[in-house]
């Protein structure tokens, strides 16, 4: 009884036992359809068993007449002279086997890619749900004469971008690094910076959608305020705080091994290796010490805060910035012992007082408890539940704490979230903007977070959420994804910042 079951079961279920199946993605073609035509009419024949019958096979009934579907001698009473099973041409079978483990054994052998794009593949080797009759009239003979597949490209290939060489020239769509209007722009800027007082309110209008790389370090040391507006001062300004500021060395740096500050050393000394791990310029012994010894003398000079973890990430755009002024390639692999010791000065230098100058606007993010970060992730949370109800419901469904991932967009200013030529791209416009780092930063988060609602709608548990939050997909961004990231966070500030019955519940 259990068998005459089971060879029920087996004749009228859709998927026959070792029948091949279209598998979509594979990276060998299923099957040709064109071959097994009759098949497939059978098939359809088959699967007409009425829709509520399909519906009252339940797990008992399955498990029931499949308990003895394995047994032995079940193959022997099944009827393979079905035409169902006739079809399936064994000749035909065998030479698709042999082309596919022909096309294994030549990939073995010749495993580069394949130079042919998808457009290039013939349409019968693509994945589909159905051919057209005329498809189906080909010989199937065709299929053995075909040159072998390689391994085709599901995706586009985006250019590769570098890390933080060319950090500001290049959009991740590939665009050219310079054309005409940026030549326009970038001859607009050198007017302004030689002009006798460099007009400010002006350079920062220019510098809100990116500041050319030619003339982004004076530029960021004029609107950090470290240089005065005024030409003629500015040489002497420089001179004057770069000694400053390695007078503090000499001063306070060999206190570093003094007991009350050992802990912040010791600290300091374990986060550097960790700031941008993958960018070997940062890996450099040298590079390394000069980072050391920025974090330290602030941590001396602002004892309310002292070092906070992060702070070490804020340093990282400030000297590439001023180390792209004296090197042309690639700043991610340079070398800096090639510079001499009097630039290296300079550039550390320059970054310590930007840096500086940068953290006195945001300092109360750093200070015991960090209150700046828990008013700004507050705050980002009353302003999402007014953007975006549905994004901000399905946190609360789900549990998710906006502590619990915002709190790093806030410390680090997002520098964890994006690539490095992102956070300069960024910067240029925080530069611009008053209390960029501190006020519009928050509607830069709110922007960011709504960027990838779909993403977060579509993640229905708290591990899920926080995985996606933590990890985003930005490694291709450049100037383009940030333009729009900026567009929309002016937005949200012009509908928001002035309008606070809208800003509260």
């Amino acid at each position: 009884m259990a068998a005459e079951n089971s060879k029920q079961f087996w004749k009228r279920s859709a998927k026959l036992p070792g029948s091949i199946q279209p598998v979509y993605g594979a990276q060998h073609p299923p099957l040709d359809p064109r071959l097994t035509k009759n098949f497939i009419k059978e098939r359809s024949k088959v699967n007409t068993v009425p829709l509520k019958n399909k519906k009252a096979s339940s797990f008992h009934e399955f498990a029931r007449n499949t308990s003895d579907a394995w047994d032995i001698g079940d193959d022997e009473e099944e009827d393979f002279s079905s035409p169902s099973f006739q079809t399936l041409n064994s000749k035909v079978a065998l030479a698709t086997a042999a082309q596919v483990l022909e096309n294994h054994s030549k990939l073995r052998v010749k495993p580069e890619r394949s130079q042919s794009t998808t457009s290039d593949v013939p349409a019968s080797y693509k994945v589909i749900k159905s051919s057209s009759d005329a498809q189906l009239s080909r010989n199937s003979s065709d299929t053995c004469l075909r040159n072998p597949l390689h391994k085709q490209q599901s995706l586009p290939l985006r250019p590769i971008i570098p890390l933080v060489a060319r950090i500001s020239d290049q959009n991740a769509s590939g665009a050219p690094p310079m054309t005409v209007r940026e030549k326009t722009r970038l001859e607009k800027f050198r007017q302004l910076l030689s002009s006798h007082n460099t007009d400010l309110d002006e350079l920062r209008k220019c510098s809100w959608p990116g500041v050319p790389r030619e003339v982004r370090p004076i530029t960021w040391r004029l609107l950090s305020g470290y240089l005065p507006a005024n030409t003629e001062r500015r040489k002497l300004t420089l001179q004057r705080k770069r000694e400053e500021y390695f007078g503090f060395i000499e001063q306070y740096y060999d206190s570093r091994n003094e007991e009350h500050h050992q802990d912040t050393y010791r600290q300091i000394h374990i986060d550097i290796p960790r700031t941008n791990p993958l960018i070997p310029l940062f890996q450099q012994p040298l590079v390394q010490e000069i980072f050391e010894r920025i974090l330290f003398i602030w941590a001396i000079r602002h004892p309310a805060s002292g070092y906070v973890q992060g702070i070490n990430d804020l340093v990282t755009p400030f000297f590439v910035v001023f180390l792209s002024e004296y090197v042309e390639e690639d700043v991610e692999n340079f070398d800096v012992t090639n510079l001499s010791q009097d630039v290296l000065r300079s550039i550390e230098a320059d970054s310590f007082w930007c840096m500086s100058k940068l953290l006195d606007g945001i300092q109360d993010n750093y200070t015991f408890a960090q209150p700046g970060i828990q008013k700004k992730v507050k705050a980002l949370e009353e302003l999402v539940s007014r953007i975006d109800e549905q994004v901000h419901n399905h946190f609360r469904r789900y549990e998710v704490e906006y502590l619990q991932f915002a709190f790093r967009w806030m410390n680090n200013l997002l520098m964890r979230e994006l690539p490095l030529r992102c956070t300069i791209r960024l910067w240029d416009t925080y530069q611009s903007e008053p209390e960029g780092f501190s006020h519009f930063h928050l509607y830069v988060c709110a922007a960011f977070l709504i960027k990838w609602r779909k993403e977060i709608l579509d993640e229905e548990d708290f591990q899920g959420l926080l995985m996606l939050l933590q990890n985003l997909p930005t490694i291709h961004w450049g100037n383009e994804e940030i333009g729009l990231l900026l567009a929309e966070a002016y937005r949200l500030k012009y509908m928001f910042a002035d309008a606070p019955n809208h800003y509260r519940r």
